[in-house]
């Protein structure tokens, strides 16, 4: 048996052992390459991050409200509707609107329209009975069927977060203030109209009848489009 010592390069070191006619090498010890470790494997890629959900800033019908009787309604129910949301009063000027918004519901009903009544005490002290009072009042007087909710507030600190949204958008209000936009109702029977996609469209005056054409044209278009 021979034994030398040999080398390659600067990072390599050996002992060549000789027997029986076979060279045998082996690495020196302190120079050979360390096993694979989980210590020394690479990082794994970061998982991409997924992209946060979109929110459109224009869809109103993300909430939950009760109904007048109790019963808890998602509005989201009313999408692919045409919706007027409408703030109430029962000793107000205005309540004769009612007979207009019942007549106004029952024709376009059938073609996708949905009105939803929001009373509130907010101007004047206007409505200051109870849901059950209301409730009769609004059926017993103008036969009301379409949706009336529990009384809310619609202004101030305290708005609903509905209305909250509402007064946000910056929208000129047909038949109000010229170039007033947004901004809380300035009384009852303010009226936001909302397109089949759950979106705003557009906003209506308290004095803006239930059959002014401003806002039965734009009805009409909005029925016209596909959900």
């Amino acid at each position: 048996m021979r034994m030398c010592c040999c080398s390659k390069g600067s990072n390599a070191a050996g002992l060549v052992v000789i027997m029986g006619g076979v060279m045998v090498t082996t690495l020196a010890a302190g120079r050979h390459a360390p096993a694979p470790t989980s210590e020394n494997q690479p990082e794994p890629a970061a998982s991409a991050a997924l992209p946060a959900p979109v929110t459109d800033p224009e869809y109103v019908l993300n909430h939950k409200i009760p109904l007048i009787d109790g019963t808890l309604q998602d509005l989201n129910a009313y999408e692919g509707r045409v919706v007027l949301i409408v703030n109430t009063a029962s000793k107000c000027g205005l309540t004769p609107q009612y007979e207009a918004l019942e007549k106004l519901y029952r024709t376009h009903k059938k073609d996708g329209l949905v009105i939803l009544g929001f009373p509130a005490n907010d101007f004047g002290n206007q409505e200051p009975g109870s849901n059950e009072q209301i409730l009769e009042f609004c059926t017993s007087r103008f036969e009301v069927s379409f949706p009336m909710f529990e009384k809310i507030t619609v202004v101030g600190d305290d708005a609903h977060p509905l209305y909250k949204q509402l007064r946000d958008f910056e929208l000129e209000e047909v038949g109000g203030k010229p170039g007033q936009l947004g901004g809380d109702p300035a009384w009852n029977f303010t009226k936001f109209l909302v397109d089949r996609a759950g979106r705003i469209d557009s906003r209506y005056a308290p004095r803006v009848t239930p059959d002014d054409p401003r806002l039965t044209d734009r009805i009409e278009q909005l029925l016209a489009t596909e959900g």
